[in-house]
């Protein structure tokens, strides 16, 4: 059973919108903080967005901040990217992660693609010029 499985990918033109949706399972969501990262061909993860286990906190790149909003709903298991005003250089594999950080651990939401210990197996996203 794959813990994460992201969705709602596709090839949509620039300036437009898509949603994508991370639904977990096999783990207590609500003890993980959640987190997008893009895969560009040839290049490194990229830190997209992240949210914190109970989605007080959310953290984004700059290059997404104002377009792209992360949420999570606990009682669904899933983590959502609403992603808006799309451009080409968004095209990447998206990927959903999760760290585990129960409350009594203390541990904040990161940026850092290595806190991060559970991976999907990722959605294309390709945004047309």
């Amino acid at each position: 059973q794959v813990p994460l499985v992201e969705s709602g990918g596709g090839l949509v033109q620039a300036g437009t919108s898509l949603r994508l949706s991370c639904a977990a399972s096999g783990l207590t969501f609500s003890q993980y903080h959640m987190a997008w990262f893009g895969q560009a061909p040839g290049k490194e993860h990229k830190f997209v967005a992240a949210i914190s286990r109970d989605g007080s906190t959310t953290l984004y790149a700059d290059s997404v901040k104002g377009r792209f909003t992360i949420t999570r709903d606990n009682a669904k298991n899933t983590v959502y990217l609403q992603m808006g005003r799309l451009a080409p250089e968004d095209t990447a594999v998206y990927y959903c992660a999760a760290d585990y950080a129960p409350e009594y651990s203390g541990r904040n939401v990161r940026r850092g693609w290595t806190e991060y210990g559970t991976w999907g197996q990722g959605t294309q996203v390709t945004v047309s010029s």
